[in-house]
């Protein structure tokens, strides 16, 4: 018991200027940055090829012609 009380008396967390995060830490941050990026890309291919596949009628809708589409301001 006493052997406990002395642990929690005793502060072994570090002091903030002792707290460094150092290359390893920028090179997280840059790697997620990176893969962020690259999902994102990746997210507005996807949504680029499945409204072309839309406009094309393989979901079961009429196809669209775009020359239409881009002329009627009502569709949108």
């Amino acid at each position: 018991m006493l052997d406990l009380l002395i642990i929690l008396l005793d502060d072994p967390t570090p002091k903030p200027t002792d707290v460094k995060a150092g290359p390893l830490g920028f090179a997280m941050w840059i790697f997620m940055i990176l893969a962020v990026v690259v999902l994102a890309f990746s997210l507005v291919k996807q949504l680029r090829k499945a409204q072309a596949a839309k406009d094309a009628g393989l979901y079961g809708d009429e196809p669209v012609d775009r020359s239409e589409r881009a002329t009627d301001p009502d569709e949108r």
